[in-house]
């Protein structure tokens, strides 16, 4: 037992030890860079180079995009006004990531509660954390106005000759869009590439916005629907995405609002029904409940599973549903027939 266990520990722990060393030196490394990136923009050191600008400079010297770099001074200013993110980052308290997320909204009165949030969520949940957090405290008209002038769209070429896009959207819009994409994927059969070879979840929505762009009928045709969920501590999209109340007050006159009930601790409550197929109450019930594919945790193509199959069981209810996504709910059939 004992030879197992050191044969072990020679095969797998010194890859484990040199990359935490990595990582290590790499976070300190860091930390120095975004403060002496800061540094240099404003003390006018790189005019003499007669470089654009200090982002610039250090752009050509590390050979990175010059946006990179704009980001590196960016942090590094930030946390000359937000001492305690930048103590904490010192301390390895945050990550990089974090710090960079923080230094975009917090402030001197602010990053205190901001670095408990931080510490409890892992980097990426950070953003939407903090959404929320927002959510909770700020004023909801501000907040939707201000989402409204962050809007926007952007491209660029890349290498291979393909145009990617950057959209920051609206959470209504967003949402409105994705369900759009979404909902003509579900509907439609994916052109298989080859026999082996099927497209992937980005492609189909890449088709679905072809799809949209070019006015085709079959997304005209589409009925989708965008559901909020109001509860005492806010509103949100389905996807947790938080909402400004104000959001929800807006859309409401104009919208048909079907209400998600929930019990006293927060569950949906059940519906249950005689039919294959969930109704469209039954669906949002299980959709707030297992929020992603059951097995993967994707959160995209879901599909409701009968377990047991319905041929079993001849009803649909709530407590024999469960989310999954298409290709999850494929294969587990395709399992059972085997078997």
């Amino acid at each position: 037992m004992a030879a197992t266990v050191s044969i072990f520990t020679h095969t797998e722990r010194p890859l484990t030890r040199h990359l935490n060393e990595a990582l290590t030196t790499w976070s300190t490394s860091q930390r120095a860079v975004v403060g002496l990136a800061a540094d240099f923009a404003t003390s006018g050191e790189w005019g003499a180079s007669g470089a654009a600008s200090a982002a610039h400079w250090i752009a050509d010297v590390a050979d990175i995009e010059v946006g990179t770099a704009r980001e590196w001074i960016r942090v590094g200013k930030a946390l000359r006004r937000l001492p305690e993110i930048a103590d904490a980052f010192e301390r390895d308290e945050l990550s990089y990531s974090k710090v960079r997320t923080l230094s975009r909204v917090a402030t001197p009165e602010t990053e205190m509660s901001l670095i408990a949030l931080a510490k409890t969520v892992p980097a990426g949940q950070l953003p939407r954390a903090i959404a929320a957090w927002r959510h909770r405290g700020d004023d909801g008209a501000a907040l939707e106005r201000h989402q409204f002038l962050q809007r926007g769209v952007g491209w660029r070429v890349e290498p291979d000759g393909m145009v990617a896009f950057t959209a920051r959207l609206e959470p209504l819009v967003a949402a409105a869009l994705i369900a759009r994409l979404t909902s003509w994927v579900m509907s439609n059969q994916p052109e298989v590439l080859t026999f082996d070879e099927w497209p992937t979840v980005a492609q189909q929505h890449a088709d679905a916005l072809a799809a949209l762009i070019e006015g085709d009928e079959s997304v005209r045709r589409l009925v989708t629907e965008v559901v909020l969920h109001v509860r005492g501590d806010g509103a949100a999209l389905d996807d947790g995405t938080p909402l400004p109340l104000s959001s929800v007050i807006r859309v409401a006159p104009e919208a048909f609002v079907r209400a998600l009930v929930h019990d006293a601790a927060g569950r949906p409550i059940n519906a249950s029904a005689r039919r294959r197929h969930p109704s469209v109450r039954q669906k949002r019930v299980v959709k707030e409940r297992d929020r992603a594919c059951v097995d993967c945790g994707a959160a995209t193509l879901l599909e409701f599973d009968h377990v047991p199959d319905f041929a079993i069981t001849h009803h649909t209810v709530v407590d024999e549903l469960q989310l999954r996504c298409a290709p999850c709910h494929h294969r587990r059939h395709a399992e059972a027939g085997a078997a």
